[in-house]
């Protein structure tokens, strides 16, 4: 191509990509790049590695270190907070709740708390079970019923926890739901002190659920993820480890806010 000619797309793409293949050098153990490192990596001349890093300075995307080399800029910093507001937590947790719903082969719950009541904000399915527990997204469930309920209450300050508790009326599902404000609050306790929630038969006599904390980067709970499914499907014996698949998915999702968030 001569001087006096445009770029063609095929030479704009292909200038792009060299762009980001220098942008992805970056990591936690490399915070400056030397232009040397780029024409190394790239496999051109060194003339052509420092074109590509003056285009990249000029957009503010790199910056020239004090020390020598390049460092990322504050373009990056912008587009990284853009990104970060661009997710809500279905968009960061779906990928770990599909994941699990795999996994388990059960169906998988995310729920906020909304005052009295519990919401269903998302659910991941298993492409496996031909029988699944139908939970829609923004339905509502009840405070002191259900794996969820119980995580989403059980890390709250205990007197503020009495107190709602103690204010709305505490429906009886079945034999096993608890109603009294005194044995929820030993339940919570107990479920603090184990780091998740397993109801059986207390929402709906025929489902079990295992449901974990998901925390923001202050540590308070904010969500809760769980495995909802058939008590037949589910032996005491596999609760445990259904458990720490569940615990392990609400790290993720923790992880994944504190990533986008921070």
């Amino acid at each position: 191509m001569s001087g006096n000619e445009s770029p063609t797309y095929r030479d704009r793409n292909s200038t792009a990509d060299r762009a980001l293949d220098i942008l992805t050098m970056f990591d936690d153990t490399r915070l400056i790049v030397s232009g040397t490192a780029v024409a190394e990596h790239l496999g051109v001349a060194r003339s052509t590695a420092y074109r590509y890093l003056q285009s990249l300075v000029a957009g503010r995307f790199l910056e020239e270190a004090p020390s020598g080399g390049f460092r990322l800029g504050l373009r990056v910093l912008e587009v990284a907070r853009l990104a970060r507001r661009s997710y809500g937590l279905s968009e960061v947790a779906l990928p770990a709740m599909a994941a699990l719903a795999e996994e388990a082969g059960e169906t998988v719950l995310l729920t906020r708390r909304a005052g009295d009541l519990v919401v269903c904000v998302d659910r991941a399915e298993s492409g496996t079970r031909a029988v699944r527990i139908s939970y829609e997204r923004g339905s509502t469930l009840p405070i002191n019923a259900g794996a969820s309920a119980l995580v989403l209450l059980a890390w709250g300050p205990e007197d503020e926890t009495r107190r709602l508790l103690e204010s709305v009326e505490l429906r009886r599902f079945t034999a096993a739901t608890l109603t009294d404000v005194d044995a929820l609050m030993g339940r919570l306790g107990r479920i603090r002190r184990l780091g998740y929630s397993i109801t059986r038969g207390e929402l709906d006599p025929d489902v079990v659920g295992i449901a974990a904390p998901v925390r923001d980067d202050a540590g308070a709970v904010v969500a809760a993820v769980s495995v909802a499914a058939l008590a037949t499907r589910v032996y005491p014996e596999a609760e445990a480890e259904i458990a720490q698949q569940v615990l392990g998915t609400a790290q993720k999702i923790t992880d994944r806010m504190a990533a986008v968030s921070g």
